[in-house]
């Protein structure tokens, strides 16, 4: 993964892209795998790093969502229960099975819950991963110690899937490039081209040079979450904003929160919305919020209404209630919901659908969504900007389609096991250069060979790229994250042919975002 070779693809004189993705998301980076596939010649642009707004802030959940059964959502919960299926499948290496427990202090809520997961579990088909059931108290204890005991009936067992969300769009970055396509971060669409009133393709500047690009294209997809009405706009200055903002908000606690494999999920919180606290990393995500935003931006930060709702939502059910001080890293994404008709409808209530729409100049825009249904949102895309482009009828082959890096581990969870197949070539680097397998963080399980391969192999530019997103350091502990930083950016210097003063720059960068993560 070389940029300056991929700069060089998009430097060639005179030659037009099938399909040209704007945006380095989970819908964008879905959508470009699904066109290169497909056999188109396929190029994704993306204004900043692979998924450093809403995609690498998720619940790290790959799920159908109980709650919008709950909402009588059931096409929505299908098609998401049938993707999760086929994402545990073609990437095993990063998604799995979770087993959540709905602790039940009601008597109703035991038998109502387990009704409504029986029909969640139908619904799964042969793709499920597991059959709910209700548990007496004592076993619900065993499963989460840390639950207050006063009052508990028991609790429901259910399952849902996991997965590392940024570690994720780092392989699909790759399966695209392993089928030909080319790809790149820190280069920003600035302009549309138009011939006869129709979409040509678009003008892009490299973020990190200045240098300006004039691409064309027979299809452009517009795949900027939260920012896909700046993208409208330069086709129609007065396009109505069709996306609003909403935020959620986690927490990352010590794993003595929840001890044990088990997630648990509060099924109704004072607001409406549910609440999980799940194992990620050794460490527990807490969240999340819903609250509409009015504007969208790269570093969205939490407010302190949403840390105050997280710890006293979840204080209520455990023994030792989190304090602000237990916070090793809070983070803030936004999600890009699709506005509704009704302006005071509720962002909880706005449906988790996608909807793909077309401009009158052409321009195909993917809309709303979530993580677990990337994959068919990036088949209707690319199904709509065959038909408006007029490009040959090829049909999609994801379904079945590994990602990057996939393997079963069959129980192999050594530090570097979400490498997948890369472990191997992560391995090669040490036994080449022992030092590389010193520790950068004995406690979060660093070594010095994965700065060095996301620099060569993941197209990791500076030393947030890694921190944030190569590794997760700074959504695990923002503290030791900064503590790394110093060696981080010496070795990535040398590796990048970068000065001490690259250096100086990043560590003080990184050290303003890093502190966004902190409370105190």
């Amino acid at each position: 993964m070389d940029r300056n070779k991929e700069l060089n693809e998009i430097k060639k004189q005179g030659q037009v892209w099938d399909i040209v993705v704007i945006g380095g998301g989970a819908s964008g980076l879905g959508a470009a795998i699904d066109s290169v596939t497909r056999g188109f010649k396929t190029l994704l642009l993306e204004q900043a790093d692979f998924t450093k707004g809403t995609s690498s802030r998720s619940t790290k959940l790959v799920h159908g969502g109980v709650r919008y059964l709950a909402q009588g959502n059931v096409a929505l919960v299908l098609e998401a229960l049938r993707e999760r299926g086929l994402l545990k499948k073609n990437a095993p290496h990063l998604v799995k099975d979770q087993r959540f427990v709905i602790p039940a202090y009601r008597w109703w809520e035991k038998p109502f819950y387990t009704i409504g997961l029986t029909l969640y579990d139908l619904l799964s088909g042969r793709l499920g991963l597991g059959r709910s059931f209700p548990c007496a108290t004592r076993k619900t204890l065993d499963k989460i110690p840390t639950l207050i005991k006063k009052n508990l009936r028991g609790g429901i067992v259910y399952h849902d899937g996991q997965f590392d969300d940024s570690r994720l769009a780092v392989n699909m970055v790759q399966t695209v490039k392993d089928h030909g396509g080319t790809i790149l971060n820190y280069i920003r669409v600035t302009n549309l081209l138009k011939e006869n009133g129709s979409i040509s393709g678009v003008v892009a500047v490299d973020q990190e040079t200045g240098e300006e690009y004039i691409i064309r294209a027979k299809a452009v997809l517009n795949a900027t979450g939260v920012f896909v009405d700046d993208i409208l706009r330069m086709d129609d200055p007065k396009a109505k904003d069709i996306v609003r903002p909403s935020q959620g908000v986690h927490l990352v606690l010590d794993k003595e929160f929840v001890p044990g494999d088990h997630a648990i999920m509060i099924p109704k919180t004072s607001d409406g919305r549910v609440l999980f606290a799940i194992p990620w990393h050794d460490k527990v995500v807490v969240g999340t919020t819903d609250i509409q935003k009015e504007k969208a931006e790269l570093e969205p930060k939490a407010l302190e209404e949403e840390v105050d709702f997280i710890l006293e939502t979840v204080g209520r059910f455990l023994t030792k209630a989190p304090k602000r001080s237990d916070v090793k890293s809070v983070f803030a994404g936004l999600r890009p919901l699709a506005a509704p008709s009704e302006d005071n409808k509720k962002t909880k209530e706005i449906s988790r659908g996608h909807r793909v729409v077309v401009s009158q100049s052409k321009l195909v825009t993917i809309i709303g969504g979530k993580w677990t249904t990337y994959r068919q949102m990036a088949e209707d895309s690319v199904d709509k900007l065959i038909e408006v482009a007029g490009l040959p009828d090829k049909k999609s082959v994801t379904r079945s389609l590994p990602i990057h890096g996939a393997c079963k581990l069959n129980g192999h969870q050594g530090p570097l096991a979400q490498y997948g197949t890369d472990e191997e070539g992560l391995q090669k680097l040490v036994s080449e250069n022992p030092e590389l397998g010193e520790s950068l963080s004995p406690q979060m399980n660093i070594i010095k060979a994965q700065v060095i391969w996301a620099v060569r192999e993941e197209m990791a530019r500076n030393i947030e790229d890694f921190l944030a997103r190569r590794s997760r350091a700074l959504f695990l502990d923002a503290r030791e994250s900064m503590k790394m930083a110093a060696e981080v950016a010496r070795i990535m210097a040398l590796e990048m042919g970068k000065d001490i003063e690259w250096e100086a720059d990043q560590i003080a960068s990184y050290s303003k975002v890093a502190k966004n993560y902190l409370l105190n």
